[in-house]
C-alpha cells in the first residue's frame, strides 16, 4: 500500500522526469564525447595564410557563393563546410565551376596546393566543419576484407561493388574510384559531395574509412584472376556481352557453315 501511495506522489513523477533526464544526457555528452575523440588533428592555420585565403576567395569564388560565403541563386553556402569539403573541391578541379549542369566533372586543377591551403584555412573560419584528414588516416593500411564489407553495405549501390562507378538519376551518375587518391576518398566520405550522403564518425569511424580505403586500393592494384572484367561493370554488362557478342558470334558461323555446305 505505501509502494502504491508514494507512485502517486508529485514528487515521484519528478524523480523519474529527472532520472530520464539524467540518463538521455548522460547518453548524449558520452556519444558525443566519442565522436570528438576520434576527430583529426591538424595543424593551426597561420593569419597569413586565412587572410591569402579570403583575398583568394573574394577574386575567384565570391561571384558564386557571396562576398561572406553566404551562398546565393546560383552556389551553396560554404558556412560550416570545414577545409576537407574546400580541399576535395579545388583540388580535383571540380572547383570553381566550369559550366552549370547535373553535377561538377572533374578537371584540370586551377590553384596550387600552397593556394588550396589558403582557401581551405579561410573557409575553416567561417564555422566548424571536417578538418582535411592527416596522411595517417588514409594510410591504406587497414582491414581489406572489412573495408570491402563495409563498401559493398554503404557505397556499392551507387559506386559499384568494386568502385567502377554508376549512373544515377537526371543525368547525374557515382564517379569510378580508381586513380582516387586517398585523401579525396575520405574527404567525400566526410563532407558528401553533390549526390553522396555524409558518411560522419558517428556512421563510419575512421578505422571503418581506412578500411574502406584499403579495400578500394587493393581492388584497383590487384589485378583480375578471372581475365577481363569488362570493366568491373557487373553481371548486366557480362549478360550483354555474352549475348551480343558470344551467340552473335555463333549465329554467324552457323550461317557461314549452312552456306558453305550449299
Amino acid at each position: 500500500m505505501a509502494l502504491k501511495k508514494n507512485r502517486r506522489s508529485p514528487l515521484a513523477a519528478i524523480i523519474v522526469m529527472a532520472a530520464g533526464l539524467a540518463l538521455t544526457g548522460g547518453g548524449y555528452a558520452a556519444a558525443t564525447a566519442a565522436v570528438e575523440a576520434v576527430k583529426p588533428v591538424t595543424a593551426a592555420a597561420t593569419a597569413e595564410q586565412v587572410t591569402e585565403g579570403k583575398k583568394l576567395f573574394l577574386a575567384n569564388c565570391a561571384s558564386c557563393h557571396g562576398k561572406n560565403a553566404e551562398g546565393t541563386k546560383a552556389a551553396p553556402s560554404l558556412i560550416g563546410v570545414g577545409a576537407a569539403s574546400v580541399e576535395f573541391q579545388v583540388a580535383t578541379g571540380r572547383m570553381p565551376g566550369q559550366a552549370s549542369g547535373p553535377q561538377l566533372e572533374k578537371k584540370k586543377v586551377q590553384f596550387t596546393t600552397e593556394q588550396i591551403e589558403q582557401l581551405s584555412a579561410f573557409v575553416a573560419t567561417l564555422g566548424e566543419g571536417p578538418a582535411i584528414p592527416t596522411d595517417a588516416m588514409v594510410a591504406p593500411n587497414g582491414d581489406s576484407t572489412r573495408g570491402g564489407e563495409l563498401f559493398r553495405i554503404n557505397c556499392a549501390m551507387c559506386h559499384n561493388a568494386v568502385g567502377a562507378g554508376g549512373a544515377l538519376t537526371e543525368g547525374k551518375y557515382a564517379p569510378a574510384l580508381k586513380g582516387v587518391s586517398e585523401r579525396h576518398i575520405y574527404e567525400a566520405m566526410v563532407t558528401g559531395p553533390q549526390n553522396m550522403p555524409v558518411f560522419n564518425d558517428a556512421n563510419l569511424t575512421p578505422q571503418d574509412k581506412k578500411d574502406i580505403i584499403t579495400y578500394l586500393k587493393y581492388v584497383e592494384e590487384t589485378p583480375s584472376v578471372g581475365g577481363y572484367e569488362l570493366a568491373n561493370l557487373g553481371p548486366v554488362v557480362e549478360g550483354l556481352f555474352t549475348w551480343v557478342f558470344v551467340l552473335g558470334f555463333i549465329i554467324a558461323i552457323t550461317i557461314w557453315l549452312g552456306a558453305k555446305s550449299n
